[in-house]
């Protein structure tokens, strides 16, 4: 089982998580565990307050040390070893796929949800937390990335989807853009499913199909092709999609 503890103020906003979609399911299976921690639960005091006003002055409260550093040890001492722990953080190492096969690699996962205009950095600096963003933008607390990077997670443990290969196929894990997709009717609104699909030649449908992601890939993402190496088939297939798209060779999203 893939253990998952949040540390957070606001359970209600990680909960649906545990309980709908592919997450939900696999938690009923048994194969993830999702659960909460409230740095409330190790306040002091009868209000139990978890923030205060920040040092030097400034807008806002910040999370106060040792109610979040009890509830990080209370969570850590639930998992297995070998847990991974992270502060989501805007300032933090910006999540990606090859992060995320990384993560789904470990046994579980410790995430810290911070709220306020922050947290006391000694719990970044004394507990060895690393810092992680799901993007380069603010949000108002971190139950929402936390959310996301379990969903990204989940979905590669195995049994988790009904078809392994469908992660596989997932944008990113091969460094290419999905292919698109298709499914019943075959024409609607007077649109048609691309005949290749329908003709029933595997070999046929996979060039297809490559041939699309690397084409998405360069008119959407072209840093994802500049990193990678392209076989011959590959360099041929980009080819004939930019002769195709009467785009230009040069021509790709900024």
């Amino acid at each position: 089982m893939f253990d998952v503890a949040v540390v957070t103020l606001l359970p209600e906003l990680i909960e649906p998580v545990a309980q709908w979609g592919v997450v939900g399911r696999a938690c009923e299976r048994g194969l993830i565990r999702v659960t909460c921690v409230s740095p409330r639960d190790f306040a002091p005091d009868p209000h139990r307050t978890v923030d205060d006003r920040p040092y030097g002055g400034g807008p806002g409260m910040v999370m106060k040390y040792a109610p979040l550093r009890d509830a990080i040890r209370a969570a850590q001492g639930s998992q297995p070893p070998g847990c991974r722990a992270y502060l989501l953080s805007a300032q933090g190492r910006v999540l990606d796929q090859s992060l995320v096969e990384e993560l789904a690699g470990a046994p579980g996962l410790l995430l810290v949800a911070g709220r306020y205009e922050g947290i006391d950095e000694r719990v970044v600096t004394h507990l060895g937390i690393e810092e992680l963003a799901v993007g380069e933008y603010v949000l108002s607390g971190g139950e929402i990335a936390a959310a996301l990077v379990i969903d990204a997670v989940a979905r590669l443990l195995p049994g988790v989807l009904g078809h392994e290969a469908s992660a596989q196929q997932d944008s990113y894990t091969t460094g290419l853009l999905d292919s698109p997709h298709y499914t019943r009717p075959e024409r609607v609104d007077g649109l048609d499913v691309p005949s290749v699909l329908l003709e029933g030649n595997h070999e046929a449908i996979r060039r297809w199909r490559l041939k699309q992601a690397l084409g998405r890939t360069w008119l959407r993402r072209p840093a994802l092709l500049a990193k990678r190496t392209l076989s011959d088939e590959e360099a041929q297939l980009l080819e004939e999609f930019k002769a195709e798209s009467g785009l230009g060779p040069d021509r790709h999203d900024q």
